[in-house]
């Protein structure tokens, strides 16, 4: 049996008596890009959360490299697996290559020094997501896309093997979401990272995952592949809404046609 990036049986997580996940189960291979949809209070992030150990207290079973997510030291589950948030403060107090130079923290004893191999996987991670151009600004001087980017980069810089990202491109402009993508795809490429990204942008998700997952209440509704949920029922099932289709003008795929409500046009899925 092949050897599972993360696997994750009947997951269950409740605050204060209120059910947010319940009986997640689903499996991811190395190298996979799996997106994660669903409607607001899905449960999306909080499943990130879980399998980040930002959150515990769940129960059920998660995996990561067939090893129970439990056992791992903090330093150890960082080698493998690493967490990028919807968005970074604005009272970051460092350069762009100082914040992506603490990705390297697995790696380095309490008293060791960063050394050269250091210092070469930070400039490649920063050539890699093109963040070297302003290596010395004040992360407090980025824009959104701009941060995106650097805490990107921090990611490819520690080295792990699973990104979890939580709405990458949320609040950025056309370019910058996909110049997001597009790094994301080419980390994938050049590292064969393993993607878990949740997003509200369905798209985005069709174009771009081997798996899509889909949340609603708590539960996964669907779990298959970009065409096999291009389906009016089963995206009506997951939104509560109906939806039209048209063809994408270059690859073809089936993708979603935005609303026109009023005379204005508005995205089908927010």
């Amino acid at each position: 049996m092949s050897q599972k990036a993360i696997e994750i049986e009947d997951l269950n997580f409740a605050i204060s008596g209120k059910q947010i996940l319940q009986g997640i189960s689903f499996s991811v291979t190395p190298g996979q890009k799996l997106f994660i949809v669903g409607p607001n209070g899905a449960g999306k992030t909080t499943l990130l959360r879980c399998l980040s150990r930002i959150i515990t207290g769940w129960r059920g079973r998660i995996k990561v490299k067939d090893i129970s997510l439990k056992t791992y030291s903090q330093k150890e589950l960082a080698k493998i697996l690493t967490y990028v948030p919807q968005s970074l403060g604005d009272d970051i107090q460092f350069t762009v290559r100082q914040f992506v130079l603490m990705g390297r923290y697995p790696h380095l004893s309490p008293f060791s020094v960063v050394g050269p191999d250091d210092e070469k996987i930070v400039r490649q991670a920063m050539e890699t997501t093109k963040t070297d151009c302003f290596a010395e600004r004040p992360m407090a001087t980025l824009s959104g896309g701009e941060k995106q980017q650097v805490s990107i980069a921090a990611a490819v810089a520690q080295q792990a093997e699973i990104f979890l990202l939580d709405e990458p491109a949320t609040h950025l402009d056309y370019r910058h979401q996909r110049d997001i993508h597009s790094l994301l795809a080419q980390i994938n490429r050049m590292y064969q990272t393993t993607i878990i990204c949740v997003t509200h942008d369905l798209n985005s998700a069709l174009l771009s995952a081997d798996t899509i997952i889909a949340l609603k209440d708590g539960k996964i509704i669907f779990n298959g592949t970009a065409e096999k949920i291009m389906n009016s029922q089963i995206l009506e099932q997951i939104y509560s809404k109906e939806f039209e289709f048209t063809n994408h003008p270059v690859t073809g795929q089936k993708i979603i046609v935005p609303d026109v409500i009023n005379g204005f046009d508005r995205l089908t899925v927010k």
